[in-house]
């Protein structure tokens, strides 16, 4: 890679791209490689200032030591844990997080965290080097690894949060949120408020607490009080999350949500929802008797792959479209709820940690 803007990185530089240029019909993926160089070379005409290009140099590398440093892991499901980084390791909350890493790495997921210190190094302990992930932020300040990530390939500082906000969300499954201050409230509201919004999920939100603590459940009490109560947010959105104090029950929370349930994406306007083994048509007409409510026209219909998902992993995979009404995410978690209930006993629902 060239990181000189002197004369030979220049040379080197045209010589890559020109071979860029020579592969670029074999390239499979080679429309997005094209927009994205075209966008590029666009901004090259803009009016932009020196500042603005290094935010665009410095975004692009976080993305490209990330991109890297997860494709090789990318058929396992990773969990995200936020928490407070001040809690010590001999607290109740520390104990309950490791002990949650510990036990969902042994049924096959993987663990990321910050990288640092409080519930994020009780993840890393839990789950151990080689069953997690560490995305550390560099600060003016010093904020160090903790030693169960430290130096593991696995561990990634990043120049900016918003790079590195983006690497937690696409690269995770499920979040479990330990007790924390602002910014694993800020988490969590987050992640709520792009799964309304459609843009991020379905996935599991688990919401631990130490036995008997009452940290989740005072949140709860706030927003059903404040939200639903004002009518901000529907009855249902309480199905966009499972507060517990009990490792088993948040193991147990993730698991389920991908026993036949794969993941979704829209496709010319159509909610597509990827499963991994075939409903009947008799749980297909149950849902559309259940479920109409959430749909604004048509009925849930099974399918193939659309043309244009051609080339996707997942295409495979038998499919259930729907004109959903973007609006009712606390339904659509009640659909996929019923979805791997229905299939929980094919061999595809054995494991969940697959993707």
């Amino acid at each position: 890679m060239i990181r000189s803007g002197s004369g030979q990185g220049f040379e080197s530089l045209q010589a890559e791209v020109m071979d860029l240029f020579d592969r670029f019909p074999m390239l499979k993926h080679s429309e997005w490689i094209e927009r994205s160089l075209s966008t590029i070379v666009q901004m090259t005409g803009d009016d932009l200032d020196r500042l603005d290009w290094k935010i665009i140099s410095a975004s692009l590398r976080d993305m490209e030591k990330a991109f890297s440093m997860f494709y090789p892991y990318r058929h396992v499901r990773k969990i995200v844990i936020f928490g407070s980084a001040r809690v010590s390791p001999n607290s109740a909350e520390y104990s309950i997080a490791r002990d949650f890493a510990r036990a969902i790495a042994q049924q096959g997921f993987m663990v990321i965290t910050g990288g640092g210190g409080g519930i994020m190094q009780a993840g890393n302990e839990g789950a151990t080097a080689e069953r997690s992930f560490g995305l550390n932020i560099q600060l003016p300040f010093e904020q160090g690894s903790n030693p169960f990530i430290a130096g593991d390939r696995k561990m990634l500082n990043f120049k900016y949060f918003f790079t590195r906000k983006l690497f937690f969300l696409r690269e995770s499954d499920a979040l479990a949120l330990f007790p924390g201050g602002f910014g694993t409230l800020d988490e969590a509201f987050e992640c709520l408020t792009l799964t309304q919004t459609g843009k991020f999920g379905p996935a599991p939100l688990v919401l631990i607490d130490r036995p008997g603590g009452d940290y989740w459940h005072d949140w709860n009490t706030f927003v059903q009080k404040q939200l639903r109560g004002r009518g901000l947010i529907s009855a249902d959105d309480r199905s966009l999350y499972t507060i517990t104090d009990d490792v088993e029950v948040a193991c147990e929370a993730i698991a389920s949500f991908y026993l036949v349930y794969h993941s979704c994406r829209y496709v010319e306007g159509k909610l597509v929802i990827r499963l991994k083994s075939e409903l009947s048509d008799e749980n297909v007409d149950r849902l559309n008797t259940e479920f109409s409510d959430i749909l604004v026209e048509g009925k849930i219909e099974k399918s193939k792959a659309f043309p244009v998902e051609a080339g996707d992993e997942t295409f495979d995979l038998p499919r259930l479209v729907l004109h959903f009404n973007q609006r009712a995410s606390g339904r659509l978690y009640q659909l996929i709820a019923l979805i791997n209930q229905m299939g929980a006993a094919t061999p595809a629902a054995a494991h969940p940690e697959q993707k």
